[in-house]
């Protein structure tokens, strides 16, 4: 398969991603928990440039190989804290909002809600958004994995 486009880049368009991660990465939350919810929604939508992406820069952050091949199977798996648990649950129901899915329930936010406040909350939220983002621009364009913003 081959990348319907060749470059993206649109310099308004970066500085206003730009300006999204800096308020995203200055919520509170800590940044492998960002990086765990980046991965997990670009894996259930099949992005394979935001996998790569994704893995790539948890492991700069210092995130494990096996915590990170275990990302798709965090509920079966022992690595993961119950914040990050939280926050893979929310990414899991704010992504897949198909016909009929039921979402954001009340259990799962209470139970975000319970390990996050709401400034945390609101940049975990805006992660699982711009994620999705990228993740349907990849897909119509067809983009390639192996690049590492």
């Amino acid at each position: 398969m081959e990348a319907r486009m060749k470059s993206q880049s649109n310099p308004e368009v970066i500085t206003a991603i730009q300006h999204l991660y800096k308020v995203i990465h200055t919520g509170g939350v800590d940044p492998l928990v960002l990086e765990l919810v980046h991965l997990r929604a670009s894996q259930i939508n099949g992005c394979s440039p935001c996998v790569f992406a994704g893995v790539a820069s948890a492991k700069r952050q210092g995130e494990t190989d096996e915590r990170l091949h275990n990302v798709v199977t965090w509920r079966e798996t022992p690595f993961f804290t119950e914040p990050e648990r939280a926050a893979l649950a929310l990414t899991e129901a704010a992504t897949r909002i198909q016909d009929g899915a039921p979402g954001v329930t009340d259990e799962i936010w209470d139970a975000a809600a319970a390990h996050f406040d709401e400034k945390q909350l609101s940049s975990i939220i805006m992660n699982i958004a711009l994620t999705n983002f990228f993740n349907r621009i990849n897909r119509a364009t067809r983009e390639q994995a192996g690049k590492a913003w």
